[in-house]
């Protein structure tokens, strides 16, 4: 079966252009636990799901690129990122949690641009599981779950499963962050030894 070369970019742009509309649709009518909130949260958990479909079809038939290794992270930065600035805007998550997650992704990004005429720093494992447990802990905290049941228990349970995985999530953010830095400062000394 033949696929279009440019398919897995089109499904990475396609993600980005997701970001304004799931960001309108949370924040639409002030993050109640309406019909729109619901789709906000679907959209997105569809949206971040596509990270997996793009970098798979484009292993699968051999059509990985360099801009797509750029666009990719982006990518994903840019959905979650409106996630992360919408949760706080309806103060839902605290905007120190945001501003830590936003300085190390920007602070990645621009540093991808700056030496892609260099080389493409591509997305390395630590930063995938990063992006794996942002996407689980925004989709705890974007569903409203807790709207389901009055029991405490429900509630409880709702509310521990939010804070453990946006702990994860946040741990990890900042690991990996430090874990790109290291790795890039031991490759520029290598590449300045040869």
């Amino acid at each position: 079966m033949a696929v279009h070369p440019q398919l897995p970019n089109a499904i990475t742009i396609a993600r980005i252009l997701c970001a304004p509309i799931f960001l309108w649709m949370l924040l639409a009518d002030a993050g109640e636990d309406g019909g729109l909130r619901w789709a906000a949260a679907v959209l997105f958990i569809v949206a971040i799901a596509t990270d997996g479909v793009d970098g798979y079809i484009a292993r699968r038939y051999n059509i990985v690129s360099d801009l797509g290794k750029l666009l990719d992270p982006i990518a994903d930065k840019v959905l979650t990122g409106v996630a992360f600035v919408g949760l706080s805007i309806l103060g839902e998550l605290d905007w120190w949690v945001t501003i830590v997650v936003l300085v190390r992704e920007i602070g990645i990004t621009v540093y991808r641009f700056i030496v892609v005429s260099d080389h493409v720093l591509a997305a390395a494992w630590m930063g995938k599981l990063k992006t794996v447990f942002q996407s689980i802990a925004l989709s705890i905290a974007l569903l409203p779950l807790a709207s389901l049941s009055d029991a405490a228990a429900w509630q409880s349970a709702v509310w521990w499963a939010s804070v453990v995985t946006m702990t994860i999530a946040v741990i990890l953010t900042i690991a990996s962050g430090i874990d790109y830095i290291v790795t890039e400062v031991r490759a520029s000394r290598k590449r300045r030894s040869r």
